[in-house]
């Protein structure tokens, strides 16, 4: 490829995968099925009276997060952040659970996890979970001078924000219980992938929570309907499109979210355009515990990554969380979550 191999970036196979996906996509067996099931969405009832969104305070949550500075695994902001996020979901959630476990990092060290889950309705056998990362990236190597390389980012947008949008979720549940049960969990060492200088850059070095949780679910046995993925949510004038791993696996449930979004309001963030696929926590929850996840991710042809333009840089910090961006994404997941049954 002419990019190096990044977070989030093409499968291995890179432009290989790319021209043979469409086709894969196009001949599959389960395009009948993706077409009915949009049908009946768009023959649905909606429901009404949905809680509404609160934005001031997911950005409060966002700004919690940020406040510890970079929250890399294994740090003490890392734990402080941590100790934060379990308090205040256990103000929301009646289960709240911390799974720990070890992951080898990219270059050999062991490194422990901590991997935070909140369950709505925990007895209910019809589920569906909401997910995003919560730790922040050691390196800023995309970062525009050489000399921030090697120093860790705030990730405001790349982790804390779909953090902020959960929590706030969280919150409103407490208030308003859905007739489905629902999980929220944060994973740990997301970010935590070869750095771009580093030899090894093996796809298998990012995502080491989702990777740890889809080999050893927080409940045995665990399924749910579908799984969402929140990456980078925040940003002003976001731009969400059809990711390539997630129609991929999920095609059905990406299009039924964001036609509920069209319905909500929010079309304008929520863009029917197929982009690349990527390498995300969905990935590995699709390929090992198999629950189709789908990932709500900003991507912008703006930039020379795809993705926000502080993506991993020094600057991704609180001054670019969007409130309006962070409304629209949390209403749209209320929408889902309230219109299940």
């Amino acid at each position: 490829m002419a990019q190096s191999i990044k977070k989030l970036s093409f499968f291995s196979n890179g432009l290989i995968f790319l021209l043979t996906f469409p086709i894969f996509f196009y001949s599959c067996k389960g395009c009948k099925k993706t077409e009915d099931n949009t049908k009946k969405t768009t023959e649905k009832q909606w429901a009404t009276n949905l809680p509404s969104f609160n934005a001031d305070t997911a950005y409060f949550f966002v700004q919690k997060q940020t406040n510890f500075g970079p929250r890399v695994t294994g740090s003490k902001a890392s734990t402080q952040c941590a100790e934060m996020l379990v308090k205040t979901l256990k103000r929301f959630a009646p289960q709240v659970s911390v799974q720990t476990g070890k992951v080898r990092t990219f270059d050999g060290k062991d490194l422990n996890i901590n991997n935070i889950i909140a369950s709505f309705n925990p007895d209910k056998k019809a589920r569906i979970f909401l997910s995003s990362h919560w730790d922040s990236r050691p390196f800023a190597d995309y970062d525009p001078d050489a000399a921030n390389h090697h120093k860790p980012i705030i990730g405001a947008n790349d982790g804390a924000s779909g953090v902020g949008v959960l929590v706030e979720i969280a919150r409103i549940l407490s208030q308003k219980l859905p007739e489905i049960g629902v999980d929220i969990i944060l994973f740990d060492a997301e970010d935590y992938g070869a750095p771009e200088w580093e030899k090894n850059q093996s796809e298998d070095t990012w995502c080491l929570g989702s990777q740890f949780w889809a080999k050893n679910p927080h409940v045995v046995g665990y399924s749910a309907r579908y799984g969402i993925l929140l990456d980078m949510v925040g940003a002003a004038d976001a731009r969400f499109t059809f990711e390539g791993t997630s129609m991929y696996y999920a095609s059905d449930v990406m299009k039924r979210i964001w036609e509920t979004a069209s319905h909500a309001g929010f079309g304008a963030y929520f863009v029917p355009e197929e982009t690349g696929a990527l390498t995300d926590d969905h990935l590995y929850i699709n390929q090992i515990i198999q629950i189709p996840t789908i990932d709500i991710i900003h991507r912008t042809n703006d930039t020379e990554s795809g993705f926000f333009p502080y993506w991993h840089t020094q600057k991704d910090d609180i001054s670019c969380i969007d409130k309006t961006t962070l409304k629209a994404v949390g209403q749209t997941l209320l929408t889902v979550i309230y219109n299940e049954n």
